[in-house]
């Protein structure tokens, strides 16, 4: 994972997962400059199982950010270098400080940076030295010279192709995007990439605030805090679209992570698909293509079920635990299994065997914002009731804030998938690639029901059970699903059933 073959030491992007090839950045938490410790996060990934925080695996002054926030990178790539503890950075990148997050210039691209008209005649004769640039695209020429003090002419008075880094009108470091724009500068007067530190950058992205349309007002041009809250509350300044010399470079790691607005008018919107929703997309075809499907359904009277979770809430034993449906209709689908163990297997095409599993590894499909992601409770079936109702708790907010490991998302063996919160009745859910049924909940509503020989209102629900035909029949399938409506319809088996 690491180089030593000189005082700098490279990270590379390390495979997560099992057997996964890449990787996007989603966040860098460290900057040119900072200081890392053995075992600090250093960025969040994004591969096509969850988002995963990385720790470094050393110390010393990070050297170089190698790729920009959104880039999806290959397992093995180097993606941060760091030096030893105390090493100074290189003049270039201590004065761009403030543009950590930019991206410079393809090394191919760049030219020696043109001499201020104050400088001396020989200092403009010295060679260019080989200096690193900011984010790790090769090496560029380019000036290292101390910007000017205050009140400095900065006045070249001619023309150069392209430097890689310009002295900016501020005092500031510009990238040579924003050095070609020349009088096209963004509305802050700070080029193409608008001087901010990189808890500033994060709140605009946050908050939604196109940083170039910001009016700074810190020292040397430099937006703060304030003056991001300031856009928000006044409209924005609509973004100038760049010269066609201002290829997004440096913008690509300043991107949003959702699609932009659709023009006025638009009739089509294309939005990427990666990450865990391309992987999402594969597993769901390649299952319903692979397994062949069988779904049948129940409705079921849940009344004395939804008398006892409000019973539960009560419960000592319950204090702190968060108590729904979904906890007993888990219960009922792991007494059930028990009942009819072979539902619980998978399907070997490789060696044509049925494999029998003695233990259930329960997943629950939860919708975040980056898609569906199917975390399992591993050896579900030894837990007791308080102990289910934690590990439920625990999945689903991890699953929301995005933080579910690859490894809470592998080994699976049945899965249950809510679609009641949503208002639905049922549906004929699709297997989670790999395992052998899958347990669609309907809502639960207040409909006429026949109860002891009387219509009254009971709370109903809908289940569907989908399993694949090569391991469960129709008899077994039929059994399971029977046992789970049963259950939920009289909650005391639990007890007389377990």
């Amino acid at each position: 994972m690491t180089d030593t073959t000189s005082a700098v030491r490279e990270f590379k992007m390390p495979d997560v997962g099992e057997g996964l090839t890449e990787a996007e950045i989603l966040k860098w938490f460290v900057a040119p400059g900072d200081t890392v410790t053995d075992g600090q996060v250093v960025c969040e990934v994004e591969t096509a199982k969850a988002a995963v925080e990385l720790p470094i695996p050393f110390d010393g002054t990070v050297r170089e950010l190698r790729f920009p926030e959104g880039s999806t990178v290959d397992v093995g790539q180097v993606i941060i270098t760091v030096g030893g503890a105390g090493d100074a950075l290189p003049a270039t990148e201590t004065e761009a400080e403030t543009q950590t997050e930019a991206v410079a210039a393809p090394a191919e691209a760049a030219a020696a940076a043109p001499a201020q008209a104050a400088a001396p005649a020989e200092e403009e004769q010295k060679p260019a030295g080989r200096q690193p640039v900011l984010v790790g695209y090769g090496v560029a020429e380019s000036s290292t010279k101390r910007r000017p003090r205050k009140g400095a002419a900065a006045d070249t008075g001619t023309t150069a192709p392209a430097p890689a880094a310009a002295v900016a009108p501020g005092g500031g470091v510009e990238s040579a995007a924003g050095a070609a724009s020349g009088a096209g500068a963004g509305v802050n007067g700070h080029g193409a990439r608008p001087l901010a530190k990189p808890p500033v950058r994060k709140l605009a992205k946050d908050l939604g605030v196109d940083l170039a349309a910001v009016t700074p007002t810190g020292p040397d041009g430099i937006i703060t805090r304030e003056d991001v809250h300031a856009a928000v509350a006044a409209p924005q300044a609509a973004p100038r679209p760049a010269a066609p010399q201002e290829q997004p470079v440096a913008a690509a790691q300043a991107a949003p992570e959702a699609p932009a607005p659709a023009a006025a008018g638009a009739r089509e919107t294309r939005i990427p698909v990666k990450g865990v929703r391309k992987a999402t997309a594969q597993a769901m075809v390649g299952s319903a293509f692979t397994a062949p499907h069988v779904t049948e359904f129940v409705t079921v009277d849940v009344t004395r079920t939804m008398k006892l979770v409000e019973e539960l809430k009560q419960d000592r034993a319950f204090e702190g635990l968060r108590v729904n449906p979904l906890l007993l209709i888990s219960k009922a689908l792991l007494v059930a299994i028990r009942r009819n163990p072979e539902v619980n297997a998978a399907w070997d095409e490789a060696n044509q065997e049925i494999v029998q599993k003695h233990y259930v590894n329960l997943g629950i499909a939860a919708a975040t914002p980056r898609g569906l992601l199917v975390p399992n409770i591993k050896d579900a079936h030894d837990k007791t009731l308080p102990e289910l109702a934690a590990a439920l708790g625990d999945l689903v907010s991890t699953a929301r804030e995005g933080k579910t490991s690859p490894g809470a998302m592998q080994g699976g063996t049945v899965t249950i998938t809510n679609i009641g919160v949503f208002g639905i009745d049922t549906g004929t859910p699709i297997l989670n690639p790999g395992e052998s049924a899958i347990l669609a909940v309907g809502a639960i509503k207040l409909q006429p029901w026949v109860h002891k020989g009387k219509v009254k209102p009971r709370q109903v629900t809908t289940l569907g059970l989908s399993f694949d035909h090569r391991l469960v029949d129709g008899e077994l399938g039929s059994k399971v699903l029977g046992d789970v409506a049963a259950i939920l319809e009289q909650p005391k088996r639990l007890m007389t059933w377990s």
